[in-house]
């Protein structure tokens, strides 16, 4: 495992012997065929690299990897940017900007309540289980494009009062996506290019797959079954985004420090919280992250997964640290990646 200077990434600097070993006991500590680890300390950047399987040709920290959920955090950017240009609100219906109509079911449902998830809708929508199983462990949104995403959120009527409870929502923010393609009357991965990873300079960020070369490969729960790229159906905004680790660090250091930067009114926004649950209400969300207490302030974080592939994204404004932690295998009960990110983020500084 060694630290490089990737082409077109500011050069790593020494970090602390501390977390510099941490960081390096961590990547042996998520057991995967291939753990990438890439922090940055007040823009200077580490990567540390390692995995139970075979080094793949492309060097690991080269591979884009399927961030999953994570890619909710470029969905609250992107709508932090249509606000502000005054192209959606935040209170607008989400069905009004769908279908011009406001059903019984879901004319409450606004913007905020998608993106924070809000909506009163279940995680999927009906039925979508009984489609996918026959791909549950490949590809279980694939037969399931963006029509049905909106047929069925029209259909719906949600289980909550819509901004009376939190509820997480693939099914929520998928519809975010496919509103603000709508009011935009721009498919969503130009959309999300054009107006979120160009500006930041995201060459290494897509929404579909590019092959071996370009992408990294997903484990299941043995460490030893490949899977297929993922594909993400009508739910591109909740999961679609693959990235480069060094991608992902300048897209959280846009978070550190948004002075002078494109879209740094959009990264101010995402960064204000907006609810809080859990107990004592100490947790708290922004637009586009979870917001937990750490002792060394505030943290800022999100976790995705896809069927063999995890992330873990995540800043911490008052120690300058952004983390960002990949790897190709998927658990489905035991999550090292996660924790192991969580931890080595919360107590850094």
């Amino acid at each position: 495992m060694t630290a490089q200077d990737i082409a077109g990434a500011p050069p790593p600097a020494a970090v602390s012997a501390d977390l510099d070993m941490r960081l390096e006991e961590a990547v042996w500590a998520v057991d995967a065929p291939d753990v990438v680890f890439a922090c940055s300390v007040d823009g200077r950047r580490t990567v540390r690299c390692g995995g139970t399987g075979p080094a793949p040709p492309v060097p690991r920290e080269l591979l884009r990897y399927e961030i999953g959920s994570a890619s909710k955090t470029f969905t609250g950017l992107l709508l932090a940017r249509l606000v502000l240009a005054g192209l959606v609100s935040g209170d607008d219906a989400a069905a009004v900007r769908l279908a011009g109509t406001r059903p019984a079911g879901t004319g409450d449902v606004t913007l905020m309540h998608l993106v924070t998830h809000t909506s009163g809708l279940p995680s999927l929508p009906s039925g979508f289980r009984r489609q996918a199983l026959p791909r549950w462990s490949t590809n279980p949104y694939a037969g399931y494009p963006a029509e049905r995403v909106v047929r069925a959120f029209l259909d719906s009527r949600p289980r909550h009062r819509p901004g009376t409870r939190w509820r997480y929502s693939n099914f929520g923010v998928a519809v975010l996506g496919h509103t603000l393609a709508a009011a935009t009357a721009t498919p969503w991965d130009e959309l999300l290019t054009r107006r979120v990873l160009e500006p930041l300079g995201l060459a290494g960020t897509g929404l579909s797959p590019a092959g071996p070369a370009v992408d990294a490969t997903g484990h299941r729960a043995d460490g030893a079954t490949p899977t297929p790229p993922f594909l993400i159906g009508g739910f591109q905004a909740a999961g679609a985004v693959r990235a480069r680790p060094h991608d992902l660090l300048t897209f959280l250091e846009a978070h550190l420090a948004p002075e002078g930067r494109p879209l740094a009114d959009a990264l101010r926004w995402v960064c204000r919280p907006v609810l809080r649950r859990g107990w004592g209400h100490r947790h708290e969300h922004t637009p586009a992250w979870f917001r937990h207490p750490t002792a060394n302030g505030p943290m800022y974080f999100h976790s995705g997964a896809t069927s063999g592939q995890q992330a873990f994204l995540g800043f911490c404004p008052d120690t300058g640290i952004a983390l960002a932690a990949l790897s190709t295998r998927r658990y489905h009960r035991r999550d090292r990646l996660v924790s192991t990110a969580y931890r080595l983020l919360g107590e850094a500084g």
